[in-house]
């Protein structure tokens, strides 16, 4: 008897224990999902009620006007980003996921990655301005903006796509292996296809994270009312966040309609890509479970 008594109170320590968990867990959501909403809400609120559908086919005209350029703009350099950042990180990632044979023989790569993720924005904005905007005399040009952009979002993608084929069970690779299948053959049949969700995720998180800098664009993109040309070079660039920053700071209301428009543009653009690579994340495992 002495001895049930005394499991009692260590089963309501564990008890109380693994309530004041959850609950903790609980309120560090609330503290991640709460500021996320307010921030939502508070665009929504103040865009919607003055929202003209004229705003997405209008080209800018100062602190008025519509928002054209600025959204063929982003769309340019996030279709840019993906090509440079995507192809670069992507690569990078697989090379230290599958290429290299020990964690350690990658660690140097692996610490540059580190260090350029580190980097602030506005650092890297500066430092793209002074080598290829003035150095090189490109000026402000798309090309400049999306070099720095990939610069900044390639460690993210890279670190991502490490993550996400690191996580392919190893019995993947020694089966493909036993059937006879060579590397780089098992690594695009077996081993990507496993990793893709993840590896798409990351990409799309990249992209949101490009779409929505000011800093780096200021000193590389410029600013201009017109729309995007094929020229990669001495070409200013339009883009949302500069509307969102400009218009905002400015005495009339109508400049604040068109930053709130251009913030409400912004987060449903980022919005969506986020719900994107959720489906694509779903239907890609759906497919992976079938397939077994």
């Amino acid at each position: 008897m002495s001895h049930v008594d005394q499991s009692y109170p260590s089963t309501s320590r564990r008890r109380v224990k693994a309530l004041l968990f959850r609950w903790s867990t609980l309120l560090a959501l609330a503290l991640v999902v709460a500021p996320a909403t307010w921030l939502v809400v508070g665009v929504v609120v103040r865009a919607v009620p003055h929202w003209q559908w004229n705003v997405l086919t209008t080209l800018s005209q100062g602190t008025s006007g519509g928002l054209e350029n600025a959204i063929v703009g982003t769309l340019v350099l996030m279709a840019g980003v993906a090509l440079i950042a995507g192809s670069i990180g992507v690569l990078t990632g697989i090379h230290l996921a599958e290429l290299t044979r020990s964690r350690r023989g990658g660690m140097g790569a692996r610490l540059a990655i580190d260090v350029l993720a580190g980097f602030p924005s506005i650092v890297l904005g500066y430092v793209g301005y002074v080598a290829l905007c003035v150095g090189l005399h490109w000026g402000f040009s798309l090309l400049a903006a999306l070099l720095i952009l990939s610069l900044m979002v390639v460690p993210f993608i890279a670190k991502s796509t490490e993550s996400a084929l690191r996580q392919v069970p190893t019995n993947y690779r020694e089966g493909a292996e036993a059937l006879g299948m060579s590397q780089g053959y098992a690594l695009r049949r077996v081993v990507l296809r496993s990793a893709l969700p993840g590896i798409v995720t990351g990409l799309l998180i990249a992209l949101s994270v490009a779409g929505g800098e000011t800093a780096p664009l200021l000193y590389t993109a410029g600013a201009t009312n017109n729309l995007p040309t094929f020229s990669l070079l001495h070409q200013p660039v339009a883009y949302l966040t500069y509307y969102v920053w400009t218009d905002y700071n400015q005495p009339t209301d109508s400049a604040h309609y068109v930053s709130y428009d251009a913030a409400l543009i912004l987060v449903v653009l980022v919005l969506t890509m986020l719900i994107s690579a959720r489906i694509i994340v779903a239907r890609t495992q759906r497919h992976a479970e079938r397939s077994r």
